[in-house]
């Protein structure tokens, strides 16, 4: 599904910085994913988890090396084309969960959706169906402020799977939960795994590394050891 060959992302300051010393978030990354993998991507903080998250959902573009998606060489790709290509494709999920405060868990939810132009009876159909798969129905007309914090990141785990997409990426999706809430959420990730859902996860911790079918792991944006 997912193959990247020798991948090189470096950061380069702009504006009173420019100049100064580039730094290389990715160095020489290859890695391959198959259709209905689940990875855990572990490290230490600023080894480049984030980063090729970004990359391998074309939030970032890379600086050498190539990117092929599902076939298509994506390495090229224009900010449009990124844009077009990732929306059916990939959902994201967030360690701060990355709700939108004025809209209610429904709105919220249905925003992807929206933004790809599904009918309204459609995205209806879509929304309460995850809802409803998430143990949410009971909440779709209140704001994130008033969930906890593991209702939070299921509703930002609706919004990310409600398009069907076939590539989730998730950025220490437990981060700011509580061990029970934490695993919950990790028991949820696997059954969307075992439903055919190909998961990358980027996170510090074992425990949650457990869930996934092998450990990537990055030092210094180099993958040092992968594991099964």
């Amino acid at each position: 599904m997912i193959e990247l060959h020798n991948v090189q992302k470096v950061y380069r300051p702009g504006g009173w910085f420019a100049g100064a010393v580039e730094t290389p978030a990715l160095q020489d990354v290859s890695l391959h994913v198959a259709a209905g993998d689940f990875v855990a991507v572990m490290g230490p903080s600023g080894c480049g988890k984030s980063t090729l998250l970004n990359v391998l959902g074309l939030l970032d573009t890379i600086d050498r090396g190539q990117y092929l998606f599902e076939g298509t060489n994506v390495t090229h790709f224009s900010e449009r084309q990124r844009d077009l290509f990732r929306q059916p494709r990939v959902g994201f999920i967030f360690q701060d969960f990355n709700l939108i405060d004025e809209l209610t868990v429904y709105q919220n939810v249905e925003m992807p959706l929206v933004y790809g132009n599904v009918a309204a009876p459609e995205r209806k159909q879509r929304v309460e169906a995850v809802l409803e798969r998430l143990q949410l129905m009971h909440r779709c007309y209140h704001r994130p402020g008033q969930l906890s914090g593991g209702q939070q990141q299921r509703a930002a785990i609706a919004r990310a799977v409600v398009g069907g997409p076939r590539l989730l990426l998730a950025d220490e999706p437990t981060g700011n939960l509580d061990s029970v809430n934490g695993e919950a959420v990790m028991r949820l990730l696997a059954d969307l795994n075992a439903a055919g859902m190909t998961v990358v996860m980027a996170t510090h911790s074992e425990q949650d590394a457990r869930y996934a079918h092998r450990t990537v792991r990055l030092y210094d944006g180099e993958v040092l050891l992968t594991t099964h």
